[in-house]
């Protein structure tokens, strides 16, 4: 992909310079510019935010190291060489939330720091070269705009609505960032703040009285970087973890988009019902620009449903320690766990033993050090080999082509209400097996005689190759299925009583083949289908 001009909305679309829609795809750079404990396997809260985390890096290592520490871990913890791997897997976006204080000092007045600038200009440089739209993120603005440890606010109270100076601040960087870069067509957009205003029930307190302020900072700011920069699309954010779309009743400027966040959600078109609806009010663009931390089976049913829908999407994150959900895991350091014990009001591991461990962490940071999870955007994008549920058919285009059910859309049904296909939970919900776990895996479909449902894929324009599909499943009744390829292969498979599961060769893909799909017609029997695995 190239840069083709500004990134730009028309009706419900982003569109390039060229008028051709975008549909955003990648990942946000979380943990480089604003930093999180959990991403570094630490979850109390005196390593949680960037202010606590450079605190205990100092009394591990001291003054001077520290220092190093902190210069060599933002040369490195995002590279060319990481942007560069993005594009090559397919996407053609990312987001890069970072601190307010590395652009501007703490205390009275405005008075700029150079930090910032250079990172960003060296990261937008690999972004053009990679052909990469890149979104601004302003992540921790000036005392702290959601009110907890991902703003690096000082008492977890969204302090930008309340004190002028944080503020005018928050203003004066937006209008700073707007002036820099108001010529860059490799900018996709400003994302004015991210997750404005936790909700109650995240335990640091109830400031949904400050949403009026938060309508009226868009428009303050919006103004702001209007003197600078008018070409440029905006990102607003709702309270409440971007899941809040009361502030949605008016478009913040003629050039924006509507921009949400799901987690731990069940992940079919009612996570995302909410959005759409405020959207086509205001006839803006949607993008689920922070969505992930989840099962690879979560991203395969999600991530292509809000591409059928025109959603475009940027999951989180692009890289943290030792997990298998992101493209990139960093390599636990020898010696970390006395690291991790510190922060547990265990002993000092030692000056020097602490400046060996995360003098290894810094080298464990470089993409070519990572392991690698290609996995991970296999079923991002629904790429061979990935496994979907078998719940997760298609939704577009809909009705008699997706899918055909003899039943009615219920909405006392557990998922996917808007069919007509019977959903059937396989055993109770069962203790969550990670914090974001929404416990669809439960949920089984129950396939009927003439009933059917379409699954697509993507092939990366492949080379010819065989296809199968490892289905796993339970039957109740002899029957057969009619299983084809858009493509036109077709085999009928027949299925005894009490089946589980069952490898079929569904013949030969054309090479060149970009897009597929499978239907599954049951001609005669009645089976309870819980995955595919297509491979």
């Amino acid at each position: 992909m190239t840069i083709e001009g500004f990134l730009h909305t028309k009706g419900k679309k982003i569109v390039d310079g060229r008028g051709e829609e975008i549909l955003l795809t990648g990942w946000g750079l979380g943990n480089w510019l604003l930093q999180e404990g959990y991403m570094w396997k630490a979850y109390g809260e005196r390593f949680d935010r960037p202010s606590r985390i450079e605190k205990v890096v100092e009394e591990l290592t001291g003054r001077d190291f520290a220092e190093y520490f902190w210069k060599e871990y933002r040369e490195n913890y995002i590279r060319r060489e990481d942007i560069l791997a993005m594009a090559e897997l397919g996407y053609n976006s990312v987001r890069i939330p970072f601190s307010y204080r590395l652009f501007m000092e703490d205390g009275p007045g405005i008075h700029w720091k150079e930090e910032g600038f250079v990172l960003l200009d060296r990261c937008l440089s690999w972004c053009e070269e990679a052909g990469m739209y890149a979104f601004l993120d302003l992540h921790g603005a000036p005392g702290g705009q959601t009110g907890s440890n991902i703003d690096d606010s000082v008492d977890n109270v969204p302090r930008l609505f309340i004190d002028k100076d944080c503020r005018d601040k928050a203003c004066a960087l937006w209008r700073k960032l707007a002036g820099r870069y108001r010529e860059r067509e490799v900018v996709g957009g400003y994302d004015i703040l991210n997750e404005p205003i936790a909700p109650a029930d995240a335990g640091n307190g109830d400031y949904d009285y400050l949403i009026p302020e938060l309508e009226h900072f868009y428009e303050a700011v919006t103004a702001e970087i209007r003197k600078e920069d008018t070409v440029h699309m905006l990102s607003f954010e709702g309270a409440h973890w971007a899941a809040d779309v009361r502030i949605f009743h008016k478009k913040y400027d003629d050039n924006m988009v509507l921009h949400f966040h799901r987690y731990a959600e069940m992940p079919d078109r009612a996570c995302l019902e909410p959005f759409i609806e405020a959207a086509d009010k205001l006839d803006v663009p949607l993008w689920m620009g922070e969505t992930g931390e989840n099962s690879n089976p979560w991203y395969a049913a999600l991530y292509p449903l809000a591409s059928a829908l025109g959603i475009g999407y940027n999951l989180w994150p692009w890289k943290k320690m030792d997990c298998t959900n992101s493209p990139c895991s960093i390599k636990v350091p020898e010696g970390y766990e006395e690291i991790l014990g510190y922060l547990e009001k265990g002993p000092h591991p030692g000056f020097e033993r602490a400046q060996q461990i995360l003098e290894a962490y810094l080298q464990n940071i470089r993409y070519e050090n990572c392991e690698l999870h290609p996995e991970v955007t296999a079923h991002v994008f629904r790429r061979p080999p990935f496994t979907v549920q078998a719940v997760d058919f298609d939704t577009v285009p809909g009705e008699g082509i997706s899918w055909k059910g003899n039943g009615n859309p219920d909405d006392d049904k557990l998922y996917r209400k808007d069919t007509a296909m019977e959903i059937r939970e396989m055993h109770e919900a069962k203790e969550k097996k990670f914090a974001f776990d929404c416990g669809w895996e439960r949920l089984g479909l129950v396939l009927k005689p003439d009933e059917y449902v379409c699954y697509s894929f993507t092939c990366g324009s492949c080379a010819e190759r065989e296809l199968k599909l490892r289905l796993s499943c339970r039957t109740e009744e002899e029957g057969q299925l009619q299983i084809s390829l858009k493509s036109g292969s077709q085999v009928t498979t027949a299925f005894h009583k009490d089946t589980i599961d069952t490898i079929i060769s569904l013949g030969t893909i054309p090479a060149g083949t970009s897009k597929e799909t499978i239907k599954i017609h049951s001609l005669n029997a009645k089976i309870l289908l819980i995955q595919l695995h297509i491979i």
